[in-house]
């Protein structure tokens, strides 16, 4: 016979909290098993499997609803719609990439200003973030 867990046991097993478990059953994306008259909900392996592919998901990057589209696709049959999903993705990384590098140049360049700053005018970068020019 399979292991079942308390919500509390796979919460632990899965590396998240029980109300991140009440939470993604809210939105529909964990399912919550029937309570047996009197007794207490127990958990299978399947759940904490679920729990941990949707932690994983998240943390590169991917929202709820591309979760939700993924779990979904997880038919044996759609692996070439998930690798869309996830070229869409990396698509918006790379994107925020070369955003966050223009705004690495633009930073380096103002503290650079700073420091060439005789203290006769303005500092430069406060100049910048207040619209004028340095």
């Amino acid at each position: 016979m399979a292991e079942s867990y308390t919500i509390g046991t796979l919460a632990r097993r899965a590396g998240v909290s029980v109300e991140a478990i009440r939470y993604y059953q809210r939105r529909g994306l964990v399912e919550e098993p029937a309570r047996p008259l009197g007794g207490t909900r127990r958990y299978a392996d399947d759940h904490a499997r679920r729990l941990r592919f949707i932690k994983q998901a998240q943390a590169i990057g991917l929202s709820l609803e591309e979760v939700r589209e993924l779990l979904g696709l997880d038919d044996g049959e759609n692996c070439h719609r998930a690798a869309a999903l996830g070229a869409k993705k990396l698509d918006l990384v790379r994107n925020r990439i070369a955003q966050l590098r223009n705004v690495e140049l633009a930073l380096a360049t103002l503290i650079e200003q700073c420091r060439c700053n005789t203290g006769t005018a303005r500092c430069p970068l406060i100049a910048a973030l207040e619209g004028e020019s340095p």
